[in-house]
């Protein structure tokens, strides 16, 4: 049986592998979204003290300082001695809050990219600062914060592959079982692999390049 009939055979469990990729990036993404926009709107309008600002700031620079498969090792092993958790778990809290970390400065930016008197103007409307953020200033950040937004979603899958090394049968970790079964065609396999990855990174960056046309609004910007 040849590469290539190996290939067809085993393409499913590739496939496999893709969902649980797909999983993992969804997962992380939400929780990088969730908490990087609850840090981003703290730094920006919760209360300016230090003992607000600075655990912020330290959680933002350690999480962007560590490299992620540090971070996993950390999650996975350090954690293990403390209370259970699958490897699965682990990748998504260790790449989930180093998420976070890189998507409260996307959403900072766009949020400091609305001129602020968009702000001053809701308020002397009678509008509370929540209401103001959900209602004006978000609407508009938003818009600004999917081009640097696609970049992490981009770095992100191509991320989820260091899952494999905590265990995590993902893509990347199926590929290697068909290498070692066939002993050898690294080459051959890799490149479906990679092409997967490609894949679906390109459907993904297409779908929010046309959400981000959906959003534009004629005289406001790109």
């Amino acid at each position: 049986m040849d590469i290539y009939d190996v290939l067809l055979r085993d393409f499913p469990f590739l496939l496999k592998g893709l969902g649980v990729a797909i999983v993992l990036l969804v997962a992380l993404l939400i929780i990088g979204f969730v908490l990087g926009l609850a840090i981003c709107l703290l730094q920006l309008y919760g209360p300016k003290t230090r003992l607000v600002q600075w655990p912020l700031k330290l959680y933002e620079r350690v999480f962007r300082g560590i490299p992620i498969i540090i971070m996993l090792f950390i999650f996975y092993y350090g954690m293990s001695g403390i209370f259970e958790i699958s490897a699965f778990g682990a990748a998504v809290l260790a790449m989930g809050l180093r998420s976070a970390a890189y998507q409260s400065q996307i959403f900072r930016s766009a949020f400091q990219s609305v001129p602020s008197g968009q702000m001053m103007a809701a308020r002397a409307m009678g509008m509370s600062k929540m209401v103001a953020i959900r209602q004006i200033i978000f609407p508009q950040a938003a818009i600004h914060a999917i081009g640097p937004w696609t970049n992490e979603f981009s770095s992100e899958i191509k991320e989820t592959s260091l899952a494999y090394v905590i265990g995590v049968v993902e893509l990347t970790r199926q590929a290697h079982y068909i290498i070692t079964s066939t002993q050898g065609n690294v080459l051959t396999v890799f490149a479906v692999v990679a092409l997967l990855y490609f894949v679906l990174n390109r459907v993904g960056n297409s779908l929010l390049y046309a959400y981000e046309r959906k959003l534009a609004v004629p005289g406001f910007g790109k």
